[in-house]
């Protein structure tokens, strides 16, 4: 099977989705729960070669950043579970090789850690780091289901990562100034230059290891 087949592109909603071209996708739904069991049978059925989880994301407004900025992220911090890291996992990285990919596709991009909880504001801002327990999972840019998608696929044995469009600041209570139409523009237009990245990446690798 082409190595384009077998990119499952994964995203919460149908509006992150971008048409599929040679790639599947998944809906995955929204928070971390109903994503984990999503990806987790996805990966059970199709067995891709790599996942690819994109959507949309709120900030922090101290770091001001502006609507449709692209966030690849650095590591998946789960917000949610209150229990010492030694008893369960609260940070997974992605594959650095599709990080590092992805990193060449779109160099105008941030690469910071992304924070996942199942509610708005759930995650711990960095500007609290210093005097919070939980600095170690601090960031300031949160959304619903990276962790739970990389760390499906982390158990799986699959490479993944996860990128965002910033639609709006995570303080702002009034989604009608969140701006969806943007960041959902934005995250479908750079999801088919991220499928050829992993693609050539994927296909790299494979070339290197014939040739070893």
């Amino acid at each position: 099977m082409h190595t384009r087949a077998r990119i499952l592109v994964v995203a919460a909603t149908d509006k992150e989705l971008a048409a599929p071209d040679g790639w599947l996708t998944l809906r995955c739904g929204v928070g971390p729960v109903d994503a984990a069991a999503a990806t987790a049978a996805a990966i059970a059925r199709h067995q891709p070669a790599a996942i690819l989880h994109v959507g949309i994301a709120g900030a922090r407004r101290h770091r001001a950043l502006a609507p449709a900025t692209i966030v690849i992220g650095r590591e998946a911090r789960y917000h949610d579970l209150g229990v010492p890291p030694e008893w369960a996992p609260r940070i997974v990285r992605p594959s650095p090789a599709l990080l590092q990919a992805a990193h060449a596709a779109l160099p105008a991009a941030l690469v910071l850690p992304i924070g996942t909880s199942g509610r708005v504001g759930g995650t711990v801002s960095g500007a609290d780091a210093d005097a919070d327990a939980d600095a170690d999972i601090a960031c300031d840019v949160e959304a619903m289901e990276g962790f739970a998608v990389l760390r499906a696929a982390q158990l799986a044995g699959i490479p993944a990562l996860e990128v965002r469009a910033i639609s709006n600041d995570i303080e702002e209570h009034d989604r009608a100034r969140w701006h969806f139409a943007a960041a959902f523009a934005a995250i479908t237009a750079i999801t088919p230059s991220l499928v050829q990245a992993f693609v050539e990446s994927l296909e790299a690798h494979a070339l290197a290891g014939r040739h070893e």
